[in-house]
């Protein structure tokens, strides 16, 4: 099946089943039929994988911890992907996706297609095993993982390729084939899913020791016989269609990045011959030249739009046409967002398209895969009633894309058609959405800078007298490892089974461990370990007025990393301090500096279902306000360190470049809001990770912290190039010197050695140790020996500094 190192097999303790078995390779002719497309007039990009209840993420977590074996993972695979797949042809769904589903990530399983692994992980050829396949995701014992990073603008990540020209492909996973079959079997036909050439290449990264300039296009010709390959294959199975994603068309590409379409669909045209043949586009609007080269791209019968991000593409379309050989996927449905649809709307859009495209071109979609959404509104037995009929997860979304193809066709369910207007009305005209007074405070913000008066390297000097820190100062981001018997904690009181008294009792003691580990590790600036919390945003939304939240409402985040964003259903204030108690109560116990942890607006925003009735910067001036208050109570109840968590800044940065000076303009000021009164001895501190940092470096600086933890280890220090180019950053900075989200414990020379690689391209009196990012999702038989190894690199350099003075 495969062919792999001893050490790396010890090193995973995984089970090295084959993930996808392999499948024979004849061909038989498959050819479009007449009106095929015609009568299919309803379509799914794709959808969640973790399962309504998470299955999936137990599932995985089980296998990785060693209790569950490969066939155990593989039936609950099965099973979710089974009722998906019936799920949506009882709906009436015509274009149903498969290999929609993913063990971890999409692009990672294109890698595994494609037979691209890096050299490190020890594959001999043959099928990708799990062995190999997980510890490319997660690393393991012996070796890092592959980068991760936003998927564009969303909080999903994915595992960057790592390419180079010597790197051999082969046909490497049949997972395509295997999951086509499968849902054959049942009788359900089905749209394979695959990521497109062009973009796989696009969003990779040069191998290590490949020139920057080294060209990804380049290796076109070596990766297209692989999916011709798998075209082959998926034809002898009997597959009539295929979707290609090729999301980096809406992205401001070159002239060279835009004929590698035209050149690669050409070369695929004679294998494409027989198929219908999506390419699908998502997440902005297309720009007018990747518009022409996607409608005119050779063995493509249809395209799919966003027309909910993409909000100028109806224009572009009037503007300039659509050829009659070709269908048009509508994405008129939200694949990113959990309100209802307005129906009526979006059949006034649908009727608009369908008098350019011709009557029976226009297939209805989603905007994009529903990965990006809740699972299913069933599921939320205790969500407000009145809110819940403003809402549609992946499950409701489905019904209402082919109500809509139903009424296209003439045969409009007037009863779901008015039950969906009612509800459109009763969100408007509540008085639970607006409130005055919110609305004028932040609009009085628009025209003002709120920066702190005193520049930060004033600031960073009467911080340190009152400090008195020394040089590379050692710290965390924020959480620590949540336990069962923690979240135990947590459940059972929100259950009213342990009492307010008891529940407070047994977050202090969590605090006083995490402090006494901190203090015996001799770590310089301590963090709570935010016991009391159950996500960093839902546990600030919990307690703003304007929120509400769900049961079930996970989304992925990254393999089997799940979140559950807050909706903001309304304006936003803050009736009450959220934070403050536990925070002087944790520096009750320690006479060192104990970090105030707060999430900043930008990432509450970013990180939540936004309501889609007014626009995005409008509310994150109302969550600003709302931190500003916390911030100046955590300054008066004598919290002298004070951290704004701004993660995902760089993930709501727009992907067309003309969009972005506006959004990086109101994100810059709203974090700025939150501490621009505080006192100049007041250290603010903020954190970002797992995004590509180096196009809003400037940004950045402009935030105006005092200090910036920021991921850099898992990006191959990608970051520290920026200052190797000439960025000057007066103020303090921890790139990561470790990647949490691996369970590989780094050793004290190899984070010594970053550090020194960080030192020569910043200031030693600015520089601090940290991890990545927060320690929340590792164990504390992890977190304990990598942090006793940072503090050691720490004064291991520290006496380095001074024996070289």
């Amino acid at each position: 099946m495969f062919s792999i190192k001893p050490s790396l097999l010890s090193a995973t303790r995984l089970h090295s089943s084959c993930i996808f078995p392999s499948v024979p390779c004849h061909v038989r002719p498959s050819f479009v039929r007449l009106g095929y497309i015609r009568a299919m007039t309803s379509h799914i990009v794709g959808y969640p994988r973790m399962g309504p209840k998470r299955e999936l993420k137990f599932a995985l977590e089980s296998f990785w911890d060693g209790k569950s074996s490969a066939d155990e993972l593989q039936k609950v695979a099965k099973d979710l992907r089974i009722s998906i797949w019936k799920q949506m042809a009882n709906a009436g769904t015509k274009f149903i996706p498969s290999n929609a589903f993913s063990y971890y990530d999409q692009v990672l399983d294109t890698t595994a297609m494609l037979g691209a692994i890096p050299p490190r992980y020890g594959w001999a050829g043959g099928e990708i095993g799990f062995d190999v396949y997980f510890s490319m995701a997660r690393g393991n014992a012996e070796l890092p993982a592959m980068e991760m990073t936003k998927w564009f603008d969303t909080n999903y990540h994915y595992i960057v390729p790592e390419l180079g020209p010597d790197l051999k492909f082969s046909y490497a996973s049949r997972k395509a084939v295997t999951e086509y079959k499968e849902a054959k079997e049942l009788g359900i036909e089905t749209v394979p899913v695959l990521v497109g050439p062009v973009s796989y290449l696009l969003l990779s990264k040069p191998a290590k020791g490949v020139e920057k300039s080294f060209s990804f296009l380049s290796l076109l010709g070596k990766i297209i016989p692989v999916y011709k390959e798998v075209l082959a294959e998926l034809k002898a199975a009997g597959a009539t269609s295929v979707q290609f994603d090729e999301p980096t068309l809406v992205l401001d590409l070159n002239s060279h990045q835009l004929k590698a379409f035209t050149d690669t669909y050409e070369e695929l045209e004679e294998s494409l011959f027989g198929m219908n043949v999506l390419v699908e586009t998502y997440f902005a609007d297309i720009p007018a030249d990747a518009y022409k080269i996607a409608i005119s791209l050779k063995g493509v019968t249809a395209i799919g739009l966003d027309l909910v991000r993409g909000e100028k593409t109806l224009e572009l379309i009037k503007r300039l046409g659509f050829p009659s050989d070709k269908y048009l996927f509508a994405g008129v449905v939200d694949g990113r967002n959990i309100w209802a649809n307005d129906l009526e709307s979006s059949l006034r859009i649908l009727t608009t398209l369908e008098s350019i495209v011709g009557k029976g071109k226009l297939v209805v979609s989603t905007s994009c895969s529903l990965l990006h959404t809740a699972v299913d509104l069933v599921n939320e037995t205790k969500l407000d009633k009145e809110i819940k009929s403003w809402l549609a997860f992946a499950a409701q979304k489905i019904l209402e894309v082919n109500a809509l193809a139903k009424a296209l066709r003439g045969e409009k369910d007037e009863a779901f058609f008015s039950a969906n207007a009612a509800a459109q009305v009763s969100r408007r005209s509540s008085p639970r959405v607006n409130d005055e007074a919110v609305q004028k405070a932040a609009a009085a913000l628009r025209d003002s800078d709120h920066r702190r008066a005193t520049p930060v390297t004033a600031r960073l000097d009467a911080q340190q007298k009152k400090l008195n820190l020394p040089i590379l100062p050692t710290t965390t981001t924020g959480s620590f490892p949540q336990t069962v018997d923690l979240r135990r904690v947590r459940r059972e009181y929100k259950a009213n089974k342990i009492s307010e008294e008891e529940y407070v009792k047994a977050i202090k003691e969590e605090i006083c461990k995490v402090v006494k580990i901190q203090e015996e590790l001799d770590i310089d600036v301590l963090v709570h370990g935010e016991p009391e919390r159950n996500d960093m945003v839902e546990y600030f939304g919990e307690q703003l007025k304007g929120f509400a939240f769900t049961i079930n409402g996970w989304v992925q985040s990254y393999g089997s990393r799940c979140v559950k964003p807050p909706i903001i259903y309304g304006d936003v204030s803050r009736p009450k301090p959220m934070t403050v108690f536990w925070s002087t109560a944790s520096q009750s116990m320690t006479s060192r500096p104990m970090k105030g942890m707060l999430t900043g607006p930008v990432t509450i925003l970013n990180w939540s279902f936004v309501r889609n009735d007014q626009p995005r910067f409008e509310t994150c001036y109302q969550i600003a306000l709302a931190i500003k208050n916390e911030v100046e109570d955590l300054e008066a109840a004598g919290i002298q360190v004070i951290q704004i968590d701004e993660a995902a800044l760089r993930e709501g940065l727009p992907l067309r470049k003309l969009e972005q000076a506006f959004y990086l303009d109101w994100a810059v000021h709203s974090f700025r809001i939150t501490n621009c009164g505080v006192k100049d001895t007041t250290q603010i501190h903020t954190h970002m990770c797992y995004s590509n940092f180096n196009d809003i470096i400037h940004s950045i600086i402009d935030m105006d912290s005092d200090v910036i933890t920021i991921e850099n280890s898992r990006s191959d220090e990608k970051l520290l190039s920026v200052f190797r180019e000439g960025v000057k950053y007066g103020a303090g900075i921890g790139p990561g010197v470790y990647d949490i989200h691996s369970p590989r414990i780094p050793t004290k020379e190899e984070i010594a050695d970053r550090i020194t690689k960080m030192l020569a391209v910043l200031e030693m009196n600015v520089l601090w140790v940290n991890p990545d990012c927060g320690l929340k999702t590792r164990k504390y038989a992890e977190v304990e020996p990598a942090l006793t190894n940072m503090v050691a690199a720490a004064k291991l350099m520290r006496t380095r500094l001074a024996s070289a003075n």
